[in-house]
């Protein structure tokens, strides 16, 4: 049997040195990397290209924090029933990042990689998945939002952050070229949100499809943070509660 191994760190119990990803901890990277820098470099093992910089650090920003969400709300409700123990609440807001909230750019990223990976012409493979989506009643994840209409300003600034940059590549040509064929196919416009912006965004930067929803888990734990601050100071608990209580019972029919 092979001994395991990992390639991330070295183990504390090796006190000789602090090493990530082959590179000391203290003199390669503390002093010299922005967090940004490191989450990509030990994420990919590789270093950011510095005009791409900007547009990882916008990516990391950008769900940091929409006020009082679900996520949020979880966060602060644990936050009060536990006080001191704010790393409880801020988990629990994290793993409600999925599918539903937040975390839908994995799915964005890991269909642009396969739109593009597939050798078809663009707008012919835009077509066919996005007819085979309105055939099949399948949501594309990326689309649509409950208050945005017609845009996301979110994926407007990304956008317009990544275009200055020159981060502007096939993968952010495809998202744009399948929102239209998704309006076409659909019959109605759904909005490209700012977790698809972010899909293919984070697939221009070469960042990988399986950890997008990870680098959205890191970015919102640093709001959810503010949040149970923030309930230990001027709880919002009570509110919630009370709007608990208006609740109307009514029994089994």
């Amino acid at each position: 049997m092979k001994s395991p191994v990992t390639r991330i760190g070295s183990p504390t119990s090796d006190v000789s040195r602090l090493v990530m990803r082959g590179r000391d901890v203290l003199t390669d990277v503390l002093g010299k990397m922005t967090f940004s820098e490191a989450f990509y470099f030990i994420i990919t093992g590789k270093d950011i290209e510095p005009r791409k910089l900007p547009v990882m650090d916008a990516c990391m920003i950008v769900l940091m924090d929409h006020g009082i969400t679900p996520t949020a709300v979880v966060a602060r409700l644990i936050a009060d029933s536990l006080p001191g123990q704010s790393q409880v609440g801020i988990a629990a807001g994290a793993m409600m990042i999925g599918e539903k909230f937040v975390g839908t750019m994995t799915g964005m990223g890991s269909l642009l990689l396969e739109g593009v990976g597939s050798g078809k012409e663009p707008r012919l493979w835009a077509r066919e998945t996005a007819e085979s989506a309105a055939r099949t009643k399948k949501r594309l994840p990326g689309f649509g939002h409950p208050y945005y209409n017609p845009t996301d300003p979110r994926t407007l600034r990304l956008m317009e952050i990544a275009r200055t940059h020159g981060v502007d590549g096939p993968y952010v040509a495809l998202v744009h070229i399948l929102s239209e064929e998704l309006d076409r196919a659909s019959g109605r416009h759904l909005t490209l949100n700012v977790t698809g912006a972010l899909g293919a965004l984070l697939c221009e930067l070469d960042f990988p499809a399986a950890a997008m929803r990870g680098l959205a888990v890191v970015s919102r734990a640093a709001g959810l943070v503010a949040h149970t601050m923030e309930e230990t100071a001027e709880p919002t608990s009570p509110a919630f509660m009370d709007f608990a209580g208006k609740i109307e019972y009514r029994d089994p029919e």
